[in-house]
């Protein structure tokens, strides 16, 4: 079945404004990370969740069947390469920023289990069984080398 040149147009269209904006909330996110701040990142996770879904679904139809677009001039074709292309690096970029970010929150989470773990033997409380019981909670975290 041949695709109307006017349909691929409107797949080829569809697809580039829609690379377009989640390159873009790629790129915020990545931004986010990079600067600390990870809270900035959340709050266009349900939009950029929705419109990665979208990507994936239309993307895996074109991959099953390229005469979606093909009938589209080169020109919109080629701007959606471009788009698929400016998106990959900037996914590229947020996976760098995300372990990073992982890197250093790992980091912190040993040196705070470290300094508990550190603290055991100075632990302050009334009664006979105080200091075993700051023992036991510390001992949680510093088992999970993972935290």
């Amino acid at each position: 079945m041949a695709i109307a040149a006017t349909d691929a147009q409107d797949r080829v269209e569809q697809l580039s404004l829609l690379t377009e904006r989640l390159t873009e909330l790629v790129a915020q996110s990545a931004q986010a990370f990079e600067e600390g701040r990870p809270h900035k990142a959340a709050e266009q996770l349900d939009e950029t969740t929705r419109l990665a879904n979208v990507y994936r679904h239309e993307s895996a139809r074109v991959r099953a069947n390229p005469d979606l677009v093909a009938a589209a001039p080169l020109a919109q074709r080629s701007r959606l390469i471009r788009a698929t292309e400016a998106f990959d690096a900037v996914l590229a970029r947020q996976g760098r920023a995300i372990a990073a970010a992982r890197t250093v929150t790992e980091g912190l989470v040993k040196a705070i289990a470290d300094e508990v773990a550190s603290q055991r033997g100075e632990a302050a409380g009334y009664g006979p069984r105080s200091g075993q019981a700051a023992n036991k909670a510390a001992s949680a975290i510093t088992l999970n080398q993972r935290a």
